[in-house]
């Protein structure tokens, strides 16, 4: 299990460490880009991303909406016996897409001498950020916290994907 939050704040450490690692490479090998319509691209994809974010906070499933999600959490029966400590939870959070990441940005940016491209992993942190931030929001207002995962006592109906418990007090 791992807290909804968690996965989303992870994937922008994953972004940003995959552009500090990639970009040192590519520059070396290509030179620092010069930021003309190259850069124009990446920045309507952040822009995009940040309405993929935006759109994160209403009920439209179809456009990537997870409020929805959010309120059909399934409380968790027995939370002390499934779920893990903090830490833990936030290691869990890591996952192989950091790998892709730097892969990605070091095949394009090296193979296709794009330099530029050595940041095109940073072009899904609005959107990160925004369901991070709302997610934080909506468990603080509903006093939950948010949890994926699989916990095979309790199953998960059609349409479901979160689990939730009871937020203790700080």
């Amino acid at each position: 299990m791992r807290r909804y939050v968690h996965h989303e704040l992870t994937a922008v450490a994953e972004a940003v460490g995959a552009a500090a690692v990639t970009a040192p490479v590519v520059f070396a090998v290509h030179g620092v880009p010069k930021f003309d319509g190259d850069s124009r691209v990446l920045a309507i994809l952040a822009a995009f991303s940040a309405v993929n974010g935006v759109l994160a906070g209403t009920r439209l499933r179809w456009l990537g909406g997870e409020k929805q999600e959010f309120e059909d959490a399934v409380p968790l029966a027995d939370p002390d016996s499934v779920l893990p400590t903090p830490g833990e939870s936030l290691r869990r959070s890591f996952d192989k897409s950091a790998v892709f990441l730097v892969l990605f940005g070091l095949t394009v940016g090296l193979v296709w001498a794009a330099p530029i491209m050595a940041f095109w992993s940073l072009i899904f942190l609005p959107e990160r950020l925004i369901k991070g931030a709302y997610g934080s929001f909506w468990e603080r207002r509903h006093g939950v916290l948010l949890w994926q995962g699989r916990v095979p006592e309790q199953p998960l109906g059609k349409g479901q994907y979160l689990y939730s418990s009871v937020r203790k007090p700080d």
